[in-house]
């Protein structure tokens, strides 16, 4: 066992070997402050032009704790402290807390919170597309209920959209984007009860090739719900979980083919490599399912097979860039979530900084004066990590005391339920018997679960680009799609936008004068 002596007395050690030479300056710290103060001085000018593009980046299961971690790690990957680092995010000017409940349910799942944030509603745990007039699994209670999103919003207006995702592109988060269904686990129909089938409810794949025909680029995971029963995978031939799920015997692939206009060009890949050899500003519509279900951990990505977050952004902006009016593009960093309900936290942390990656390469491809984007979670985690870690600690290493309860070591990092519960002899486990630095090393928990839960708590959201300061304070998850929609003069809020075609001109004479610079009257 390690000497709670010895472990007290190395962080304090690494307390003052860690402190930058420049940190022990006061006039570092008001230096700082005083840069601060002047940046958000000029926060005074609004941006009030019109949002040609909206990019929302979405970090299932990314709470506060989870930004903060990943912002270490950041650091720490690049040989430094950590602490210090600044993310992507961190550098949006406007930020804001977002109340996550579900209409029934205090901690809430992916499929309401993706609801509420991309079609303007609360909704019921576990639906996905609808309001909460819908009961999950109740297929008859849908029609009638159904919700549309902002992508749907974006398209009616012209502009070009698109779905990334590192899950499925039928997971709750993406399916909320064009879906309405009283359970988000009907992948394919053969995940659905034949009641539902009976009463004419339609899985998610089949409503994603269905309900908006014309995204222009969708890619993620999910190839299996595309095809035949039993279709063996172009990819894991030997693999029998990989085979096709559809009792209808359709093949989307082929659906979404066949809905392309023949002048347009349309490709479907599914491997990294056709996917960067492909010329984007020569492609109209593209489809990518690069896994059968979700895509890989970043950490264990096959590098030929499987395009990174980051890769699949950059491709997705050069397509849809090309649209004189603008595009709406959701992209999610999905399997944050993943790594947390298995108790992983190094493979959760390593997601969210690349999609930390991915929101530097989009803002690298856009512009403050044109482009809203928008950094939010759906959803918290009951992650954590503590135990007076002095400076420069590794994200993913020990407290530097043991407990003076069992007079055993602990991580800093640590789960409120999950997996890790781990006894050994009666006993917690040792965790220095254990590789705790190992890429699947689940950290401990207080109860034992199978999968770790969701939080409760509030999520930020990050915000820059024109109307971005509408964001900045508590609020109601649902709030965010209505500023995206706002800002970019789509959905039904048109009263405020100023616009040069005919019937906005008639419509302005008839009711008050407004400015035709493509910014707004406030």
């Amino acid at each position: 066992m390690i000497s709670p002596f010895l472990v007290l007395a190395i962080g304090t050690c690494l307390t003052n070997s860690l402190v930058p030479e420049k940190e022990k300056d006061p006039k570092y710290w008001r230096d700082q402050a005083q840069q601060t103060l002047k940046n958000a001085l000029r926060l005074q000018k609004l941006n009030t032009n019109v949002a040609k593009n909206v990019i929302m980046f979405l970090g299932d299961g990314m709470g506060v704790s989870t930004v903060t971690a990943a912002r270490i790690l950041k650091g720490q990957l690049h040989h430094n402290p950590g602490e210090e680092t600044r993310l992507e995010m961190d550098k949006f000017p406007y930020v804001a807390l977002s109340k996550t409940y579900n209409t029934n349910a205090q901690v809430p799942d992916s499929a309401g919170t993706a609801t509420a944030y991309l079609c303007g509603v609360k909704a019921n745990e576990g639906t996905v597309g609808v309001s909460a007039a819908t009961q999950r699994t109740q297929c008859n209670t849908t029609q009638g209920n159904e919700v549309t999103s902002i992508l749907r919003w974006a398209k009616d207006s012209g502009k070009s959209v698109g779905i990334v995702t590192t899950t499925r592109v039928n997971h709750a988060t993406p399916s909320a984007a064009y879906a309405h269904s009283a359970d988000r686990d009907w992948y394919s129909d053969n995940e659905m009860p034949p009641e539902a089938l009976s009463q004419g409810c339609k899985d998610i794949a089949y409503q994603l090739m269905h309900n908006v025909r014309d995204i222009e680029v969708i890619m993620g995971g999910g190839r299996k719900y595309m095809f035949p029963k039993n279709r063996t995978d172009v990819e894991y031939e030997m693999d029998e979980k990989a085979r096709g799920t559809r009792l209808d015997g359709l093949n989307l692939v082929d659906i979404w083919k066949s809905f392309k206009p023949r002048h347009k060009h349309s490709h479907y890949v599914w491997n990294r490599t056709e996917l960067l050899t492909l010329d984007p500003y020569g492609v109209d519509y593209l489809l990518g399912l690069f896994e059968p279900g979700d895509m890989q951990y970043e950490l264990n990505r096959n590098s030929t097979t499987d395009p990174s977050l980051s890769e699949m952004v950059e491709i997705a902006i050069k397509i849809l860039s090309k649209n004189p009016k603008g595009f709406f593009l959701l992209v999610e960093g999905g399997r944050i979530d993943h790594g947390h309900h298995e108790g992983k936290a190094k493979q959760a942390l390593h997601e969210a900084v690349e999609m930390d990656q991915a929101i530097g390469r989009a803002g690298a491809m856009t512009s403050l004066e044109d482009t809203l984007t928008i950094v939010t979670a759906d959803h918290s985690h009951v992650f954590t990590f503590g135990g007076y870690t002095p400076r420069g600690n590794s994200i993913f290493g020990l407290a530097p005391m043991v407990s003076d309860t069992d007079k055993k070591p602990f991580t800093s990092i640590l789960y409120g339920n999950g997996p890790g519960y781990k006894v050994v002899g009666g006993e917690r486990e040792n965790v220095s018997m254990v590789d705790y630095a190992h890429n699947n090393y689940q950290a401990q928990s207080a109860v034992p679960l199978r999968h770790e839960t969701h939080g409760g708590e509030d999520v930020a959201v990050f915000a820059k680009g024109p109307m971005a300061h509408l964001l900045h304070g508590v609020h109601e998850q649902n709030y965010i799609p209505h500023v995206m929609a706002y800002a970019a003069c789509i959905g039904a809020n048109l009263d405020h936008c100023a616009s040069a075609s005919s019937a906005a001109n008639i419509f302005l004479q008839a009711w008050r004068p407004r400015s035709f610079h493509g910014t707004f009257r406030i």
